[in-house]
């Protein structure tokens, strides 16, 4: 049975004057998802974020929050963000320098007046969070993860009916970043905390929620859960968001069936191919000298060593030279001591694209 909506946005627009930076946008957010909006930089997603907050005021649109209109621009209601009950995490943490850890967390009571209940909140989270032993230090004395974890606790000590996070590993190295990706997906799973998150990061977005709103130029292109949507993007951008490499014009040429003019070959699918089919994807990882399927002779155009992979590029033996050539992705322990003449795909990682 679905969940209940938590948050709903209808048909938000905002624009500065030099084109609108949210279009249309449309999303619900289900009580308990941790939903992502990925998409390039500049596509509107912290915009979206900022609107929900009330950082920022749509020029027209519905939100609600709960069953609460947070604004509504026929009604001329807009809350302010101390009346909300949202959370932001921003990129930075925004934590304040010359305070204790136990000094950022009380700033997100600033409401409570009563000192006893402020105090057992701040004991709450702090335990909840693993910081009762770093109440005392200031931000420059915490790793990485103390400071995230810091900054989330001043926003839930605040009960927040949504937590929205802004690109929240954006400025970490890698191997911070993915130790604290796992850190945030365990303490909000166990939390159930209702979770919106901003980033560009496909691989971030993939490995921390169960659904994906694809975003591109002010609108949401589509939201599915997360292996779902890349199984089936949909459209030719919601592939290339989520790092198809692949792609090329196509045409219906049955119910299973494509031809790709570009690559001189016609594909069986096992997605029901639309009517209004533009394109085909299929993503680097997919190709495979065994699969019977979709079979069709190749010519090595050129390779490239990564750390741990191998990209062989190549052409269909129809493909015109002066079309790009085809990306194949193989681990290093699986690159074939001399390139395959034949490569297939399974009609399964075949994937029928509509515009945009």
């Amino acid at each position: 049975m679905m969940e209940e909506v938590l948050l709903s946005l209808r048909h938000i627009s905002k624009n500065f004057g030099e084109g609108d930076v949210l279009a249309d946008v449309s999303l619900d957010v289900h009580k308990g998802e941790f939903v992502t909006l990925l998409g390039a930089s500049g596509c509107g997603k912290s915009m979206t974020l900022k609107c929900i907050a009330g950082i920022e005021t749509p020029d027209s649109g519905h939100i609600e929050l709960d069953g609460v209109t947070l604004y509504d621009g026929n009604r001329r209601i807009c809350l302010p963000p101390q009346q909300r009950h949202v959370g932001y995490l921003f990129q930075s943490y925004a934590l304040f320098p010359n305070m204790t850890v136990r000094k950022n967390i009380l700033c997100g009571l600033h409401g409570e007046r009563d000192r006893a209940r402020r105090e057992d909140e701040v004991a709450r989270v702090a335990q909840l969070l693993q910081l009762t032993d770093l109440l005392e230090r200031r931000p420059n004395q915490l790793s990485g993860g103390q400071a995230q974890r810091t900054a989330l606790a001043r926003i839930l000590v605040s009960h927040p009916r949504l937590l929205m996070l802004d690109e929240p590993f954006s400025a970490l190295d890698s191997h911070l970043r993915v130790r604290l990706q796992w850190e945030l997906r365990e303490l909000l799973a166990g939390l159930g905390q209702s979770t919106l998150l901003v980033t560009h990061d496909r691989n971030e977005a993939y490995h921390l929620c169960g659904e994906i709103a694809v975003m591109d130029a002010g609108r949401i292109l589509a939201k599915k859960p997360t292996k779902a949507l890349f199984a089936d993007p949909g459209s030719v951008r919601a592939a290339q968001i989520t790092g198809c490499k692949n792609i090329a014009r196509a045409r219906r040429a049955g119910e299973y069936e494509l031809d790709v003019p570009d690559w001189g070959i016609r594909l069986t699918t096992a997605l029901p191919v639309p009517d209004d089919v533009t394109a085909v994807g299929i993503r680097a990882h997919y190709f495979n000298p065994k699969t019977g399927v979709n079979s069709t002779p190749v010519r090595l155009v050129d390779q490239m060593e990564e750390p741990f992979e191998w990209i062989l590029t190549f052409r269909w033996e129809n493909q015109p030279d002066d079309s790009p050539a085809i990306w194949w992705r193989v681990p290093k322990d699986r690159k074939p001591a001399h390139f395959p003449q034949m490569l297939g795909i399974s009609p399964a990682n075949v994937l029928p694209l509509r515009e945009p």
